[in-house]
This record gives C-alpha cells, sequence and structure tokens, in this order.
C-alpha cells in the first residue's frame, strides 16, 4: 500500500487530528491548507487554493491516498455566500478530480461528508440509503460531493471513500474543547454563562469523538473493501437537551430552553442519529471515548 498522501484542509479541525492519527502508522503527507501559514506541528506544508484549477499543477501525482478535508461550513450564511460555497466544496473538488485524470493520479479521495444530507427522523437509527433532504447549500453541497465521486468512479474509474459524520468532539490541540455543537455549549458553560437551547432540546444525535473518528478512518482506509462507498460513522445517541445538563452540571450553570428563530427552525433536521452496521460488518471497530465522563473530566486529564 502506497502511504504518500495529500492532505488538503490540515489546518482545519478533522485535518489535524488525522495527521496526528496516521503519521505514527507511516503516513507521510503532503500538507495544504488555504492559510498562508500551517498550524503548529504541521509539516510539509504549502498553501493551496483548489477553487483555481491552475494550483493544482503544485501536487505530486505519486501518492496512495487524497484527503480532501477542506471546505467552507455553514448554515443560513450559505443562502448569502452561495457562489463562495459551491466554488469551494464543489468546483475545488471538480477541480482536484480533472487534475487526477490529466496526471494519470490513482490516489484514492478519502472525503468527509455530513448528518445534514439526510432526511432526519424520528426514533429511527439512519442506514446509508435511507432518504436525504438536504436544507441548507452547505448541506447540498456535500450530497453533490458525494455524487460527484460517484459520477467520477463510474466514468474515470477515480476511488474513493466517504465517511458521514454526525456531531464531532474532543480536540487534541489548543484549548478549545470541541466544535460545532458541543463547541457552543462548552463555549458558554466555561464562561459561567447558561446555556441556550432550542424547543425543548429532545432532538437526538449521534456523537462521536474526534480520535474515535480518525481511528476508524484510519482502519477503514486500509480495509479494500471500503473502497467506493459511503459509511456513517457511529458513536453515542443522545438527546441534545441529555449533552446539555451533563456540562450544566460539570460547569455549574443552568440550561434555558429558548424559542427556535424562525428560520433556524426551518432549516434544522428532526433527529439524525445513525446506524453504523455497514462499517462494523467490514471493519472491527471500537468506539473508545464516553461523553458523560469526557465532559466529567473537562480541565482535568483528559481532552
Amino acid at each position: 500500500m502506497n502511504k504518500k498522501s495529500i492532505l488538503i484542509g490540515c489546518n482545519g479541525y478533522l485535518g489535524r487530528h488525522l495527521i496526528g492519527e496516521l503519521e505514527p502508522l507511516d503516513y507521510e503527507f503532503q500538507n495544504f491548507d488555504i492559510q498562508d501559514k500551517p498550524a503548529p506541528g504541521i509539516k510539509n506544508y504549502q498553501r493551496l487554493d483548489i477553487s483555481v484549477k491552475e494550483n493544482l499543477e503544485q501536487l505530486d501525482a505519486d501518492v496512495g491516498f487524497i484527503f480532501l478535508f477542506a471546505g467552507l461550513t455553514g448554515t443560513a450564511d450559505g443562502f448569502d455566500r452561495y457562489e463562495d460555497f459551491i466554488r469551494i466544496n464543489e468546483l475545488g473538488l471538480l477541480n482536484l478530480l480533472t487534475w487526477m485524470r490529466d496526471t494519470g493520479c490513482s490516489a484514492r479521495i478519502v472525503f468527509p461528508s455530513t448528518r445534514l444530507v439526510y432526511k432526519g427522523r424520528k426514533n429511527y437509527a439512519l442506514k446509508e440509503s435511507d432518504p436525504k433532504e438536504p436544507k441548507t447549500i452547505y448541506a447540498l453541497n456535500k450530497l453533490a460531493s458525494e455524487n460527484i465521486l460517484r459520477m467520477y468512479h463510474n466514468a474515470f474509474g477515480i476511488n474513493y471513500t466517504i465517511f458521514r459524520i454526525c456531531v464531532p468532539y474532543g480536540n487534541r490541540f489548543g484549548d478549545v474543547y470541541s466544535y460545532g455543537t458541543l463547541g457552543f455549549f462548552m463555549g458558554k458553560a466555561i464562561r459561567g454563562e447558561d446555556i441556550t437551547l432550542f424547543g425543548d432540546g429532545i432532538i437526538r444525535r449521534t456523537f462521536t469523538h474526534v480520535e474515535d473518528i480518525s481511528r476508524i478512518i484510519s482502519q477503514a482506509i486500509e480495509t479494500p473493501s471500503t473502497e467506493n462507498d459511503i459509511f456513517n460513522i457511529g458513536g453515542e445517541n443522545k438527546s441534545l437537551l441529555d449533552v446539555a445538563q451533563m456540562i450544566s452540571k460539570r460547569f455549574n450553570v443552568k440550561v434555558r430552553l429558548v424559542d427556535w428563530p424562525n428560520l433556524t427552525l426551518k432549516l434544522e433536521s428532526d433527529d439524525t442519529v445513525f446506524n453504523d452496521e455497514k462499517l462494523t460488518n467490514i471493519v472491527n471497530i471500537r468506539y473508545t471515548y464516553d461523553l458523560k465522563r469526557w465532559i466529567e473530566h473537562i480541565g482535568k486529564e483528559m481532552y
């Protein structure tokens, strides 16, 4: 197996953790991101804007994997910045695939997708084949990118593996304990502020520690049968209220239920809980982090 790899998006949350997981396993990374300088600890770095086709000429085609972890995320702001979202999230992928065709690069693309592609459903664990209902430009970008990868495999034999991720948490780097939903809750609580939660908080999500995500990806990509397919990464099924209350207890703040903003409610999915049997039937994976225990140890000995 050729472990020479390109990682586009190395300064990001998932990208940095993936490097930390794969470098000890003898993966050699050429690291790229849009910023002028790399994040601390990132080696072999060059700036790269993948939305400009000519910029990809600096890439080395003799690699086994291309981890495409760059992208523009957001919810309502995608409606105002749709050109940026399409340019970065879709045109960037198409530029990369065109470069692979032109150079004969035979790498497998590893691509992270999101829970937001699904049509949420109460009291049900979503399978990869379940109905899709993207409600934001970002979610539509991800679903389009999944289909683009499938099309280019069918037409040109370019291989890929897609991992759908629900709510990641944890952080090995710096003093920000988490991002997204958990990050919002944690930030409020650490500042001594009450946690605000829209509606009744009973919406459920799958929560997965970022180091479990990185380890599962590393195991899966070394399994040939995960090529050219899409997989949910599982974790713990919790309601947002459950998690907010865990954090509020740890930091001695309150949870305040507030009304949904009108647009936010329109963009919200129902429960998005993942069924990960498709992946666990192929790869013998184990989730090592427990969310409740992680919250209890925040600020002590573990992230």
